[in-house]
């Protein structure tokens, strides 16, 4: 049952300002600099710990719902019957040593959970971490809907809403986002994170719970493409998939298979098709 006598202190701010000496054309100046904040997130269930990953402190709560969502401990957001924000207090007058996320979910799905269990220490940057074989590593990704079709304009819309939308990344330039972009409403979801895979389950969250159709628009992000993004892309029914860099060659088979549209290095001036050129029209 959740602890209802746990205390629920302030989450941290997601940036700090500190001093910084700055060296531009010949000369130190003094001045500071906005640097986001990384702390351990610990996610457990029903109690028990079940993954450590480094991650921003904002958007807590869509974390815990689309990282469970994406690792398939969930099917749906009703799974969940609680989520529960803990800060762990550090030293005296020091920052916090972390946060737990708890959340409770029902008995057929913890038993589930036991049954494959594993314990993730991830490094910034790092999505699959901890994974006890490569069977587990390479899971097949489920087939996509065949969703929408898109001009190359659209696409290029799609990526030039995000930049204007990363308010995180403005302060300190530092950080990853991951966006939801639709032809009808523009841009309608974005979530930022020093990992670019936490962005995403963050953005997964925040969409999950509107009960989002995401075969209609295109996933944004701002990072390569790696196999873990298209997994959790294919994971989200998500059947676009737009970065501003390449994709791995992993990542591309595993899009493939999965039926995703990888558009890669979009720029300004334009982009790449990497697979599934049926749904991008000149």
């Amino acid at each position: 049952m959740p602890d209802q006598d746990a205390p629920k202190p302030p989450v941290p701010a997601a940036t700090r300002r500190v001093g910084r000496l700055a060296w531009h054309r010949g000369a130190f100046t003094e001045g500071e600099r906005e640097i986001p904040e990384e702390m351990p997130v610990a996610l457990s269930y029903n109690r028990v710990s079940h993954a450590v990953m480094m991650a921003s402190p904002l958007d807590l709560e869509d974390f815990a719902l689309g990282f469970s969502l994406s690792e398939q401990i969930v099917t749906a957001p009703g799974d969940i019957e609680e989520i529960r924000i803990v800060v762990v207090p550090g030293p005296e007058d020091g920052p916090p040593r972390g946060i737990e996320l708890r959340l409770w979910i029902g008995a057929a799905r913890m038993a589930a959970l036991d049954q494959r269990r594993r314990h993730v220490a991830g490094p910034t940057g790092c999505g699959m971490c901890g994974l006890e074989s490569l069977d587990a590593a390479l899971r097949p990704s489920p087939p996509v809907p065949d969703g929408c079709c898109f001009t190359g304009d659209q696409v290029q819309q799609a990526v030039a809403s995000l930049r204007p939308a990363q308010a995180l990344n403005r302060l300190t330039r530092a950080v990853h986002a991951a966006g939801f972009w639709t032809p009808a409403d523009g841009l309608v979801a974005v979530r930022e994170d020093v990992g670019r895979h936490n962005a995403l389950d963050k953005l997964h969250g925040a969409l999950a719970a509107r009960g989002t159709d995401l075969s209609t628009g295109i996933l944004v992000m701002t990072s390569r493409i790696s196999v873990e993004l298209v997994q959790k892309a294919a994971i989200m029914g998500a059947p676009v998939l737009a970065a501003v860099s390449a994709p791995t060659a992993l990542a591309l088979r595993v899009a493939e298979q999965a039926g995703i549209t990888l558009v890669a290095v979009a720029r300004d001036d334009g982009f790449e098709l990497c697979s599934g050129r049926h749904r991008i029209t000149a």
